[in-house]
Parts: structure tokens; sequence; C-alpha cells
């Protein structure tokens, strides 16, 4: 999937384990195998045979990428600087559309506009969404310390 940017997203490409032929997920769980061997560093070989160590951050990648995928979810692979539409946005917050409009024009979601249509880049979506689980997460300590000042627990 080739993504340009500033092109929204229409419709996000999801990949999981039913993508995969029988070899393929074969090929997966090996991988997986391999990439849990924390004593050895995965490596992969050109077609000269030239051997071309992984990044510590793309086996990382790969780790987490291959157990998602492993254990039945899907993943999808997104540039922060891509920009979605407000459905794609409002589907990644777990929100209605009209929810989330409310939210762009209220300023607490940046967004812009192309022609009539409302465009919100990825990495503002995931701003908000990390501002929204520390608010819940501040929120909920505060319950607990006054819970506890209380003598409940």
């Amino acid at each position: 999937m080739s993504l340009q940017k500033d092109r929204p997203i229409h419709s996000i490409r999801r990949f999981d384990l039913s993508d995969f032929s029988t070899e393929e997920a074969e090929s997966l769980r090996e991988i997986s195998a391999l990439l849990q061997k924390n004593q050895s560093l995965p490596v992969l070989i050109d077609e000269n045979g030239n051997r071309l160590k992984l990044p510590r951050l793309i086996q990382d990648f790969l780790r987490r990428a291959v157990s998602i995928l492993e254990s039945g979810k899907a993943i999808s692979l997104i540039p922060e600087t891509e920009s979605l539409t407000t459905q794609a946005a409002a589907d990644l917050l777990g929100f209605s559309r009209p929810h989330l409009i409310e939210l762009l024009e209220s300023g607490k979601i940046p967004f812009y506009k192309v022609g009539s249509h409302r465009r919100i880049r990825l990495q503002d979506v995931l701003n908000s969404q990390r501002n929204r689980d520390q608010k819940r997460k501040e929120a909920l300590d505060k319950l607990s310390r006054k819970i506890d000042e209380a003598g409940f627990y």
C-alpha cells in the first residue's frame, strides 16, 4: 500500500493471520521463535549472500508485529504524518463521527480542511488519545487517594 503525505486514508489495510497461506503461517511461527531468542541477532541475506544485521528497533518491531498476528489480532502500519478522514479518526479513537466533529470544532483536536472536508493528522489523533488516557489515569489516581484517605479500602 503506497501512502502519500496529506492524502487521507479512506480504508486502512489490515493484516491478520487469515491473510497468510498455510506455508506463510508456518514461516511466521518460525520467525516468532527466532525473534524470541535473544542470544543471536537475526540477519537478512541478500541475493549476493551479504549478511545484513537487523537493528534492535526493527527486531523489536517485528517481534511485536508477529506476536500480535499470532494472537489472532490484526495490525495496520500507518505513518504518523498520514492524514485521516473524520470517519477513520473516529474509528481509531472509538468515537462516533459526530462526537469527533464536536471535538474538532471546539478546538480540542487540531484539523485542517481540504475543500469542505476535514482532515486530521494521525499524530494529532494519537496525541489526543494519549492526553485522554493521561487524564483518565490522573482522575482514577485521585479517586483512589480519596478512597484510601477516607479509609474505605
